[in-house]
């Protein structure tokens, strides 16, 4: 995507609206509307605000190494989603020496067109639906509206194509979370969940030690996404407009579960209503009130969590987090026990690929899956790992109705 993009401010100017008319815009259900709108006033302009997340991200790779290819063939992939983050061509696909773009889709036939040129492709279907039934393509990456992500996902799997997805796995709905675990397992293809803070140097660096045992049994751990939200940012069938901060919580949930592959067992969480007039339950499909929820969690291994979602907080923003240890600690840097720790930096990618946006780790998400196609293995963030991620947010929004009541977690295996 382009690195610079219009503020809230400047999209409002450029598309002729105030603050407080787009405001009635998407709370009366017309924000579709304008969706369009501000693809076309997007700007490379220098100066613009980035959306969190998207600008290219210093990273620690271990550049001693060089990235060694293995396989000659191209994994036939194909594209799906180029809606305001114009996800479908920030995760270097295209770029990727083992990967051929072989055809793209939006509904929106501009963004379709966008997305072809992007992804350096001639080839685009008018829906998710006509795609898959492409038999030259072999993967499919979903980069649609999140309440889309397990119907499309299931109806990729249905058409015998491995599939990549963005965050989070379902939207709100254990039955969908049941489905979808039930269809990845039935097909026998890989299912990737691209949950960027798996790849974050931290957690990378995290997971590394616990695999290499220098860490011990974990004790404590914590993740936070706080993403301040002063707006309405534009989405499909307002999806965002209200959305429980708790439906996204992967961000966060990814600094236990992608440490340790491990799950959450129990959970209770807090909440407070929102002070913003951006989120309001008599205005958005959720009936949510709450701008921000903190859950309380149980591990698998009896430990405990605290794992935080807000869209309230001015201030730094981003994913972080960290883990505290029977060996030691991690928190930006190791503290503990071990010695002769593992190399904890990220390994190099293909010359070709970014690392891109969100802690540098587009490119490895996109290596990552490509990779397990090609060795014929499981992916780091398989279903078992993106529904214990996901799924908690769902029981604990739960518990923020109930005054913080503890909850069972359903475990995906």
């Amino acid at each position: 995507m382009n690195k610079e993009n219009v503020t809230r401010r400047n999209f409002l100017k450029n598309v002729g609206l105030s603050a407080g008319a787009f405001g009635l815009f998407a709370a009366t259900g017309k924000a579709e509307k304008v969706i369009q709108q501000l693809d076309k006033a997007k700007t490379k302009e220098k100066g613009k605000k980035v959306i969190q997340g998207f600008d290219d991200t210093k990273t620690n790779i271990d550049t001693s190494k060089k990235w060694i290819q293995k396989f000659d063939r191209k994994i036939k992939v194909g594209i799906v989603g180029y809606g305001a983050c114009q996800f479908g061509a920030a995760f270097g696909f295209q770029d990727h020496p083992n990967v051929e773009v072989v055809a793209v889709s939006d509904l929106f036939p501009d963004r379709c067109a966008g997305l072809a040129k992007a992804c350096r492709c001639s080839k685009t279907y008018p829906s998710l639906e006509k795609l898959v039934k492409d038999d030259q393509i072999e993967a499919v990456f979903v980069a649609t509206d999140a309440p889309s992500h397990a119907k499309h996902v299931t109806e990729v799997l249905k058409h015998g194509k491995h599939v990549a997805c963005a965050v989070p796995a379902v939207w709100g709905s254990l039955e969908d979370a049941d489905n979808l675990f039930k269809a990845v397992k039935k097909s026998g293809l890989n299912y990737m969940m691209f949950e960027t803070s798996a790849y974050h140097d931290d957690v990378y660096a995290m997971r590394t030690l616990y695999n290499a045992d220098k860490l011990g049994d974990i004790l404590y751990s914590e993740g936070e996404y706080f993403h301040y939200v002063d707006g309405f940012f534009p989405s499909y069938k307002n999806w965002r407009v209200g959305a429980p901060p708790m439906f996204y919580p992967t961000h966060a949930t990814a600094y236990y579960v992608a440490v340790s592959g491990g799950s959450f067992t129990k959970v209770a969480c807090l909440s407070k209503p929102s002070i913003s007039k951006f989120i309001n339950p008599k205005k958005n499909s959720y009936k949510n009130p709450f701008g921000t929820e903190i859950a309380f969690l149980e591990t698998n291994n009896g430990g405990m969590s605290r794992m935080g979602v807000s869209w309230d907080t001015p201030g730094h923003p981003g994913e972080r987090g960290l883990i505290r240890c029977t060996k030691g600690t991690f928190q930006g840097t190791f503290q503990g026990l071990s010695k002769n720790l593992p190399e904890l930096r990220k390994p190099p990618l293909p010359p070709t690929i970014s690392s891109g946006g969100h802690g540098g780790s587009h490119g490895h998400l996109t290596n990552e899956f490509i990779m397990s196609i090609l060795e014929k293995r499981k992916p780091l963030v398989n279903i078992g790992w993106a529904l214990n991620m996901t799924v908690p947010g769902i029981v604990a929004h739960k518990s923020a109705f109930k005054n913080g009541e503890w909850l069972k977690v359903p475990q995906f295996l």
